[in-house]
């Protein structure tokens, strides 16, 4: 049999993939994972006690918001990646602004800051546990996501797991936020940054092993 006729053979049967399969498949990955990401947070953190009186607090949202920007920014990404030949193009930016602009925030308040109140400004109460906190908090959301690329095709594995891991670090950091009693910039710049850092590290090295196709 020749090639060509080996060709038309296998593709006779093919059928079209659904529209915006990639974007379903990832959202109902998300609406299973987030509640769980939510409740890991509430047994094992809680939320604030004083949450009602800190959503008048603007910096209480710009915890809540750069996550989430970061979050939506990566399930576009996302999306995209795991459907060869589909470029990312201005996607990457909207992962990088929000972080560029809380960094930019943050070191402008740390420069306006009393010098006394600068180390606490960085430390504030919980960097010794934050990271891991919100890393803990990403691990549903995480594994979702991998679940969701499996059955996908993405042609750039590595980047794919370090995508998933910013998409569920981002949600977690924003579902964290409704725990932390942190408020100062420059500790969210930190400490936020690294707590989402960890799972895209995480999906980079596992992304070649676990979605290869």
């Amino acid at each position: 049999m020749k090639t060509d006729d080996l060709v038309a053979l296998l593709a006779a049967d093919a059928t079209p993939v659904p529209r915006r399969a990639a974007s379903r498949r990832l959202a109902v990955a998300l609406l299973v994972s987030l509640p769980l990401a939510a409740l890991i947070m509430q047994l094992e953190f809680g939320v604030r006690r004083d949450l009602v009186q800190v959503m008048f607090w603007p910096m209480f949202w710009v915890k809540v918001l750069v996550p989430f920007s970061i979050a939506v920014a990566g399930f576009v990404v996302l999306q995209r990646l795991a459907r060869p030949g589909v470029e990312v193009r201005a996607g990457w930016l909207g992962l990088l602004l929000p972080v560029l602009l809380l960094w930019g925030l943050a070191v402008t308040s740390y420069l306006l800051a009393p010098e006394a109140r600068r180390a606490d400004m960085v430390w504030g109460q919980t960097w010794r546990t934050c990271v891991f906190n919100i890393a803990t908090i990403s691990i549903p959301i995480f594994v979702a996501a991998m679940l969701a690329l499996k059955g996908l095709a993405p042609t750039r594995p590595a980047l794919a797991g370090a995508c998933a891991g910013a998409l569920a670090g981002a949600a977690a950091a924003a579902v964290y936020a409704f725990h932390c009693i942190e408020l100062a910039a420059p500790f969210l710049a930190i400490w936020y940054v690294l707590g989402m850092a960890l799972p895209i590290i995480v999906g980079a090295l596992l992304g070649p092993r676990l979605l290869r196709w």
